[in-house]
């Protein structure tokens, strides 16, 4: 067994065929299925089942493909650590809030000091992000915690203050705390069900024995201030999402009082792999800017 035999075990569970990794790699299929070949005498094992057109990787070929990973992981690290320069792709994967509060910030600084790495960028649901992760479409997600799965490793980094928000007209305004009988038949905008942060506020309602009127669901955050702006409800949301309206004037935010809500936030990647040397600096990037987010209404410039 070679690198060659691995990049090629990649290279085919990647595409999903031995014509789309001969593409990928620039030599034929026949030379694909000759090194498979090679490697399924060496080990008596099958590595890939051809189902029509495609392949599917068979359990001794996921072994070669998780060896795979590590090596080229390890390559690429040694080679960063001996130039002291940090490469190649980075795929980055955050929920709503953190793409456009935290991210552009976070790759602003990163890009600073590693402008060679190529970084992309995802959104969307939780669950979706996590199969990215899973099937290694992305690399490093930053999300909503708590992610109870075994197959990934969580790292708290943040802790946002859920903030009572509303329109600068509304009869609550101007209050720094707000009773939560006051809560008490307001129209909610609220997050859709399904995220951790909507886990968090029905747990509060529960808590506190309050039906909220619900009158819109998103989990879109910009849509949320915007129907909030309108008048159409208030809401509660991260105070970083809506720092910048507050000091407008736009909107308003209070806390709850005798409530501490707060979401954390953590970085979350595949368990039992050591973390390569790309993401490890991105992790550091966020731990080195996190006094420079606007996480609570204290923190407000």
């Amino acid at each position: 067994m070679d690198l060659r035999q691995l990049e090629i075990v990649r290279a085919i569970a990647e595409t999903g065929s031995f014509t789309g990794a001969g593409a990928r790699l620039n030599v034929s299929q026949s030379a694909i299925s000759r090194q498979i070949l090679l490697l399924e005498e060496e080990f008596r094992e099958r590595l890939f089942v051809r189902l029509g057109r495609r392949v599917q990787i068979t359990a001794a070929g996921e072994v070669l493909l998780q060896l795979s990973h590590r090596v080229f992981s390890d390559i690429r690290d040694t080679s960063a650590s001996i130039t002291d320069r940090l490469s190649g792709p980075l795929n980055l994967v955050g929920g709503m809030t953190v793409c456009l509060y935290v991210f552009p910030l976070l790759l602003k600084e990163f890009r600073q000091h590693h402008p060679h790495v190529d970084i992309k960028v995802a959104t969307g649901g939780t669950q979706r992000l996590l199969r990215r992760l899973r099937t290694r479409r992305a690399d490093l997600a930053l999300l909503t915690l708590p992610v109870d799965d075994p197959a990934f490793t969580s790292v708290p980094v943040l802790r946002e203050e859920l903030m009572l928000v509303m329109p600068a007209g509304h009869p609550l305004a101007g209050k720094e705390s707000v009773g939560v009988e006051a809560l008490v038949g307001q129209p909610f905008v609220i997050f859709e069900q399904g995220s951790n942060t909507r886990r968090t506020l029905d747990e509060f309602f529960v808590r506190e024995q309050i039906k909220p009127n619900i009158v819109t669901e998103t989990e879109n955050i910009e849509i949320i201030k915007s129907m909030v702006a309108s008048g159409l409800g208030i809401s509660i949301v991260p105070f970083q999402s809506v720092e910048r309206e507050t000091r407008g004037g736009s909107l308003k935010v209070a806390r709850i009082r005798a409530q501490q809500l707060v979401r954390e936030t953590g970085w979350v990647y595949r368990a039992g792999e050591r973390a390569p040397r790309v993401v490890q600096e991105m992790m550091a990037t966020l731990t080195r800017i996190v006094p420079q987010l606007q996480l609570s209404v204290d923190r407000a410039s």
